[in-house]
């Protein structure tokens, strides 16, 4: 058997296979290891778990695995990363600290894989299941522990869903909680999970938000296995909790049927060792985000106070019937004598509409019929879609950034997530502009992606040297309004040329700045991504981006065009605050006037943080500018393809945000706002 890098055991004897992983600290590891049998840490969970040896260092391991078959499922890997991602959260916050041994020490982790795994050090104890005989001492030791572990879940924000005396350790002197794919964000809705009596009663029936009184819960019905040897009811207070003192002082309210009689982590942590929670507050270190945070403050207070300059980014109507073309630039309107439409062989012939005397059939192949623009007579031969000329003013989207940027896979699962209803929340519908150009957009790059390939490098510069959309569609807003909407895609080499190539920008309505994390940010976890590509850290900031913000003119102090920044390819800093906070947040279910402000300064933060400011010129730039996180595919790729599919997260929240600053989308406050926020009253 040869070397595997996912870790699969060799028979006996046989040369150990060396295992390549990721270390806590973002770099990368290979080791030669040995594994033992496999077996199921829970039945009812996919993941597999086998007992292991690091030979360079002699250290004992445990591996979390998936094998491919389970792999193959979505959900089985966001299992494991949650697990992962709960323990490099951990890790992080307790590093230095007296309490990390309360919990599994993370050794590295190989999650886009085939068959991706986590590396445990050795767990310390065994389960509290199997612990028949215990003092009342060690009993309080025990509660301790574990509502201390519990305290310290929720300092950062997480709540343990699996407390059951499967996943709580014990080594005779101090807890370990084990679990961790079962940890849930505060706040986000609830699912069922767990097994009664341990889930509380909200938990097992999936209703309300996730509280950390849920854990509470479950840590009392432990300690009341683990007292009197057998479980509690599972959806109230035991009838003798009375008769057993180490639990009759600080358990009753923590088996209230609802969350909100239950007494916090934090108030049955001081019942159980008074001043430990004051201690456990003091351990949340300082991120280095907060200076700039306070720098995207004023930086928005200057945006509110600088007045939108005369004219620019303004929504001008031409005259009656007449739209800007958004190739020469020219005004153009419908002419019934210059329509052509496709052949079988693609080339284009002249429409005859006077021999289509039906209604319904003339509108239907106009729909799926071009007009050739003659506005300007220099401009290479071009032709406009018949329906973008007949529903009012259009609006064009620029999606700017380098050639590996991923820019194509997000706009490609943007205008999936469109045709799969993600408007509609928000009173928006579609249809296509040109039906034959969009099921080909959706057979040539939708149903591909979607399949786990890797779409082909950007061409959105043809022979003749200009710029065309390669998607367009019909929005229908909440009063019935129509808008054509473009979408103009360009490779990386086309974004940084100087000619007429770029001309096309004079025009746009609306830009999509795309940070590939790989060039922006110098953290040792995106070194690898870095190697596979060839590609290095870009202090200096994306070439294309200047070339573009130098190409706009500008009257005023800020470029009034709507723009939005995106951290794409997130997914590799899936477990890096913000990032692994604003990645698992669900899409809005309606837009206020402040939406995307406190993720923009999250991201606005993070970049200043480790990229710098260069990396933030669109947004210096642009009066309205929202920042986000989003991740076209939600995995990296591997020999072309995405093992596990694509996933993707957060692709659509970019382009609700310039709907809204377009009035597309109706948001308190008016379009003119947001992107820039309200005053504090």
């Amino acid at each position: 058997m040869t070397a595997s890098h996912t870790g699969r055991a060799e028979p006996a004897g046989a040369r150990s296979p060396y295992l390549t992983f990721t270390e806590p600290t973002g770099r990368r590891r290979t080791a030669p290891a040995r594994f033992g049998k496999p077996s199921r840490r829970d039945p009812a969970l996919p993941q597999g778990v086998r007992n292991g040896l690091l030979d360079d260092q002699g250290q004992q391991c445990v591996q979390v695995f998936l094998r491919a078959a389970e792999a193959a499922n979505p959900a089985a890997r966001a299992l494991l990363d949650t697990e992962a991602g709960t323990a490099l959260q951990l890790a992080r916050a307790l590093e230095n600290t007296a309490y990390a041994h309360l919990f599994p020490t993370l050794i590295g982790y190989e999650l886009d894989t085939a068959e991706p795994f986590l590396l445990y050090a050795a767990p310390r104890g065994i389960p509290a299941g199997r612990t028949h005989v215990m003092s009342a001492t060690d009993q309080r030791v025990f509660a301790r522990d574990l509502t201390l572990a519990l305290c310290l879940l929720d300092g950062q924000g997480l709540v343990p869903r699996g407390v059951s005396p499967a996943t709580v350790l014990w080594d005779g002197t101090s807890v370990q909680l084990w679990g961790l794919e079962g940890v849930a964000r505060a706040g986000r809705p609830r699912t069922p999970w767990g097994r009664a009596p341990y889930c509380s009663p909200e938990q097992q029936r999936g209703e309300g938000l996730v509280d950390a009184r849920d854990a509470v819960w479950s840590a009392a019905q432990v300690l009341y296995q683990l007292v009197t040897g057998r479980s509690g009811p599972a959806d109230r207070a035991p009838a003798d909790l009375a008769q057993h003192r180490v639990l009759a002082g600080t358990l009753p309210g923590a088996f209230a049927p609802t969350a909100g009689a239950r007494p916090s982590p934090a108030t049955l942590l001081e019942l159980l060792a008074p001043g430990e929670a004051g201690r456990v507050a003091l351990t949340a270190g300082a991120d280095g985000a907060r200076p700039h945070q306070e720098a995207y403050a004023q930086a928005l207070r200057a945006k509110r106070r600088a007045a939108p300059a005369s004219g620019e980014g303004a929504e001008e109507e031409k005259a009656h019937g007449e739209v800007l073309c958004p190739y020469c630039l020219e005004g153009i309107q419908l002419d019934l004598g210059r329509l052509f439409v496709p052949d079988d062989r693609m080339q284009y012939q002249p429409l005859d509409l006077s021999r289509i005397t039906n209604p319904v059939r003339r509108e239907d192949v106009m729909r799926g019929a071009v007009q050739q623009c003659t506005a300007d007579p220099d401009f290479p031969e071009h032709h406009i879609p018949v329906p973008y000329l007949t529903h009012g003013r259009p609006l064009t989207v620029a999606m700017i950034g380098q050639s590996s940027t991923g820019k194509s896979h997000l706009l490609t699962q943007m205008i999936a997530e469109i045709t799969d209803g993600g408007l509609d929340p928000h009173g928006v519908g579609w249809q296509s502009v040109n039906p034959e150009q969009h099921a080909r957009f959706v057979r040539e790059r939708v149903q591909p992606l979607r399949s786990g390939q890797v779409l082909d490098h950007t061409g959105g510069v043809g022979l003749d040297g200009f710029a065309r959309f390669v998607e367009s569609l019909l929005l229908t807003d909440a009063r019935g309004r129509v808008r054509p909407v473009a979408f103009f895609d360009l490779g990386g080499e086309d974004l940084v040329r100087t000619d007429g190539a770029l001309r096309f920008l004079l025009g746009i309505d609306a830009l999509v700045f795309v940070v590939d994390p790989a060039l922006a940010l110098p953290l040792p976890q995106l070194d690898e991504a870095r190697r596979r590509v060839g590609s290095q850290v870009d202090r200096d900031g994306d070439a294309a981006f200047g070339t573009v913000l130098d190409r706009l003119p500008r009257k005023g102090p800020y470029l009034e065009t709507p723009a939005a920044m995106v951290l794409g390819k997130s997914d590799l800093l899936r477990f890096q605050p913000p990032v692994d906070r604003w990645l698992g947040e669900g899409p809005p279910a309606a837009l206020g006037p402040d939406h995307f402000l406190e993720e923009s300064g999250d991201v606005y933060a993070f970049l200043r943080q480790y990229a710098g400011q260069a990396w933030l010129r669109p947004f210096d730039a642009f009066r309205r500018c929202t920042l986000h996180i989003a991740s076209a595919t939600g995995g990296q790729e591997n020999l072309g393809r995405f093992p596990a599919g694509t996933g993707p997260r957060r692709v659509l929240e970019p382009l609700l945000s310039l709907l809204a600053m377009h009035g597309i989308i109706e948001a308190p406050g008016g379009a003119a706002s947001f992107g820039v926020g309200r005053e504090a009253q």
